[in-house]
């Protein structure tokens, strides 16, 4: 009786087709983790003597979406192997150019690029133990060094990937292709200007190394450490705690001032004092002033420079100018801090007050 009903057809199908199709699809999506978690286990056994630092738990997390999706390509071709498309709907073979043929040549394609995913996330594994590796040396060249080489083998294996899809699946001929390449290389390099000049930028980067990962370095108005150098472009996280990613071209066309190669911070401000204040208190104010810059323990006994500076309409100007003996920004503002709170108490102890900023009066519509 039940051998009887699964032998019923539907639409070119019997309903037994149409069960093991939705056994072989439940099964899958109940399966997909369990089995992205063993492929994986396995991957990393295959490569654990070379991933000394970092553990299962890394890999699994680079490789559970593109092997779940891997998994589920192949559970999908299973189950889809099981039914058959209707004779009515007259679709022509696989061999010729139609539905069947479109169908068949999407899923190889999503295929290699499911491969090709894993791959690159395997390419990420190897990085992030080679990264493991170059933190524990002093030189800075090797933390640079490894994003670069990963990003360019990433590259390539992409790039071998399409020519793969190309020749495999639609039967191209890839070495003429290549050929052809030569005469529209120069339009690619004209389209492609602005990422060949970054790339060049970042060849630049790595062989006058102006900059190394760790960096506190100004360019363009941006401020901040260095934290990733690329194949196109260098990322800073700046004082802030922002996150600007620029151009390798713009590093190298502008001025860059790598901050790290100094050893001091410098500050410089005035300190406006009032036109009533006595010539005698401002030689007091300005001899005290120097007097606690000078003595105090981490700023530079050499640089320092306090002068009755200039005139303007709200008052008199004392240039102050400390160099910090350390590049630390939180030891910079404390010690610049506890100068202010000593130069507040110069000012008032001598009698004098600060002059007040006129500002211009508002314009009336």
């Amino acid at each position: 009786m039940l051998y009887d009903f699964l032998q019923q057809t539907f639409l070119g199908n019997s309903i037994g087709s149409y069960c093991w199709f939705a056994v072989i699809i439940l099964g899958g999506l109940i399966f997909q983790k369990l089995l992205s978690k063993l492929l994986t286990l396995f991957v990393f056994k295959f490569l654990q003597r070379y991933s000394t630092g970092i553990g299962y738990d890394k890999l699994l997390a680079l490789l559970k979406k593109p092997m779940g999706i891997f998994i589920m390509l192949i559970v999908f071709y299973l189950a889809f192997d099981r039914l058959e498309f209707p004779a009515g709907w007259n679709f022509v073979p696989i061999e010729k150019f139609g539905m069947r043929m479109i169908l068949f040549r999407l899923f190889q394609i999503a295929i290699v690029i499911s491969i090709t995913w894993v791959i690159l996330r395997v390419i990420d594994f190897f990085g992030l133990v080679l990264m493991y590796r170059a933190s524990k040396t002093e030189s800075k060249t090797d933390d640079q060094l490894v994003p670069f080489i990963k990003d360019t083998i990433k590259v390539i294996i992409v790039i071998f990937s399409a020519f793969f899809i190309l020749g495999a699946i639609f039967k191209l001929n890839v070495a003429s292709l290549i050929a052809g390449l030569g005469i529209g290389g120069l339009a690619v390099a004209l389209a492609a200007k602005e990422s060949l000049e970054n790339l060049l930028g970042s060849f630049t980067i790595f062989l006058d190394k102006p900059f190394v990962i760790g960096d506190f370095i100004k360019v363009g108005g941006v401020e901040g450490h260095v934290e990733k150098i690329g194949f196109r472009s260098t990322r800073i996280r700046t004082v802030e705690k922002s996150f600007v990613t620029l151009p390798n071209k713009k590093l190298i066309d502008n001025e860059l001032d790598n901050l790290s190669f100094r050893s001091q911070r410098r500050a410089k401000f005035n300190v406006g004092l009032t036109f009533e204040t006595k010539t005698e208190q401002f030689k007091n104010i300005v001899s005290e002033i120097f007097a606690i810059i000078e003595n105090h323990a981490q700023i530079s006994k050499k640089e320092t420079l306090v002068r009755l500076h200039d005139f303007d309409a709200n008052g008199v100007n004392i240039m102050v100018i400390y160099f910090v003996n350390s590049m630390d920004y939180t030891v910079y503002m404390n010690v610049r801090e506890e100068i202010n709170y000593k130069i507040l108490e110069i000012v008032e102890k001598n009698g004098s007050s600060f002059a007040h900023l006129t500002l211009p009066p508002l314009i009336k519509k």
